[in-house]
């Protein structure tokens, strides 16, 4: 593939003299073009830009160029001292086997490689301990956690297997889950053969790459079924017949039983990345600590060399210009609108493009956590993941169900025919989308939020996803619609209200607040 020299370093890039401040919403969502956001896909998904992973020097570049342009346009900094740039650190680790133990109180230790490994999942460095429960019943069908009573317990689970004493697909998927029910620990009881569990072995001492505030999540480890069996048997559980179960997921407590989890990392590495974070403050004063977040991610999967991207010809630069330039320019384009209005809407208003998205949704975890001002006055989210493509006249909004946000949006979009937008409902709800990009971690923290998406298409995670397969036309009619939308959630009086089993289920029940 050609290679070019970094965009951002030759461009100035100009979209364009701002309006005169006396302009009203119309002349400022006028500002918002085919060709601007055409020329700034063209910035962001350049081969120079080599896929924008997290984290590496064209990431950084890329918010570089993003903080010049909130700049620019007047934002003010809402980053660290005094910048537009939030970091948050990453590390790349692996389990420390010689640190790490199982330790039955008044029975065995279990050393790590021989009697035990990790799966995956949290560590547990200062170890964590609790009542040890049985799992079992987890086969076919079973696919709820709910109702389970593990929260801070040792879970030891007895999957079925299938030949090759794995646990069977459907039990791997739940067990995968049991997290969201938040035990200490979870410890599979697995009868692999010795190349299998040697293989196991190998696999727990791959490198990983996180970020430090998620790590202490449930720890998921793999216990041998020989080494485990006498402690079972004391407390009259008989393994094969524990497997045998069928029907629904059923807890016990084995009462006897008390067991200490440490799972200690090393870290071989320690790096940064990037958030951009522009703040507009609202020109109401019973309302401008109350705040209106755009955002979506600015980060992609880089090359196919990284192996997250599937290779295409000699083509090896996963450019992700819908996903997610299309999104990143987007909110760009808002920021520059919102800031030449005079008078500015009554709300204040955060700009946000985030890093780590494709890792696990990493800059808007560490963003939702650390907002700059507190979460409670965050009113709305509206998130932009992959908004330049497919339909010309339609674009997904999921959430709508959730808030009165889905109701605003309606109103709005219906008072602006010349937009020649349709916003619909969730057309994929069995790919679980909510929980699938930035702003779920707004949305499990209480923030009511919208997410705009136009659904993946071939190019999906390939290099082919260049700029110029952007619907640029399009995306600025979805990008006004999304400018009108967020005026009037910044000026009505009356914030934005969940649903109530929408928040029970999404907020309560995740136990974030």
């Amino acid at each position: 593939m050609i290679r070019h020299r970094p965009l951002l370093c030759l461009v100035v890039f100009a979209a364009g003299p701002v309006a005169a401040q006396d302009g009203g919403a119309a002349r400022a969502a006028a500002s918002i073009t085919q060709a601007d956001i055409a020329k700034r896909v063209w910035v962001i998904a350049h081969d120079s830009m080599r896929g924008r992973e997290t984290p590496s020097p064209e990431l950084d570049l890329t918010a570089a160029y993003i903080a010049g342009e909130f700049r620019r346009f007047g934002l003010a900094p809402g980053g660290a001292g005094g910048t537009y740039l939030q970091h948050y650190e990453i590390q790349r680790t692996r389990v420390d086997t010689a640190e790490s133990r199982v330790d039955v109180r008044g029975g065995p230790s279990w050393r790590f490689g021989r009697d035990v490994v990790r799966a995956g999942g949290g560590y547990a460095p200062h170890g964590v301990t609790g009542d040890v429960v049985l799992l079992t019943g987890i086969g076919r069908g079973a696919t709820a956690t709910a109702g389970l009573d593990v929260a801070g317990k040792i879970v030891i689970a007895i999957p079925p297997t299938d030949g090759a004493g794995q646990p069977i697909r459907e039990a791997d998927r739940f067990l995968r889950t049991i997290a969201r029910a938040r035990p200490a620990a979870v410890l599979t009881v697995v009868d692999a053969p010795d190349e299998t569990w040697a293989e196991f072995a190998r696999e727990q001492l791959r490198e990983g790459v996180g970020v430090p505030w998620q790590a202490g999540g449930t720890p998921s480890l793999r216990v041998r079924q020989a080494s485990i069996a006498e402690v079972l048997g004391r407390a009259g559980v008989t393994i094969p017949e524990a497997r045998a179960e069928r029907g629904a997921p059923r807890v016990r407590a084995l009462s006897g039983i008390r067991i200490d989890v440490t799972v200690a990392a090393l870290v071989l590495e320690s790096q940064r990345a990037p958030n951009v974070v522009g703040v507009l403050m609202g020109a109401d004063s019973a309302l401008r600590d109350e705040y209106l977040v755009f955002s979506a991610h600015m980060d992609h999967v880089g090359t196919t060399a990284r192996g997250r991207c599937r290779p295409q010809g000699a083509d090896s630069i996963c450019n992700g210009a819908d996903d997610d330039a299309s999104g990143t320019v987007s909110v760009i384009e808002l920021a520059e609108a919102f800031a030449q209005m005079q008078p500015r809407p009554r709300r204040s208003m955060i700009f946000l493009t985030v890093s780590g998205e494709e890792h696990g949704l990493w800059g808007s975890d560490y963003f939702a956590g650390h907002p700059p001002v507190p979460v409670e006055r965050i009113v709305a989210n509206l998130n932009l993941d992959m908004v330049g493509r497919n339909w010309k006249d339609t674009i997904s909004v999921i959430g709508k169900e959730h808030s009165d946000l889905g109701t605003t949006l309606e109103r709005v979009n219906a008072a602006h025919p010349e937009l020649g937008m349709t916003a619909v409902d969730d057309l994929w709800p069995s790919e679980n989308f909510y929980a699938r990009s930035d702003h779920y971690n707004f949305a499990r923290r209480g923030v009511p939020i919208l997410f705009f998406f136009n659904g993946t298409h071939a190019d999906y995670h390939r290099p082919s996803d260049h700029a110029d397969k952007i619907d640029a036309e399009k995306q600025a009619r979805l990008t006004r619609l999304i400018f009108y939308l967020g005026l009037e959630i910044a000026n009505v009086t009356e914030r934005p209200k969940w649903r109530p089993a929408s928040y029970q289920r999404i907020v309560t029940d995740a136990g974030t607040r």
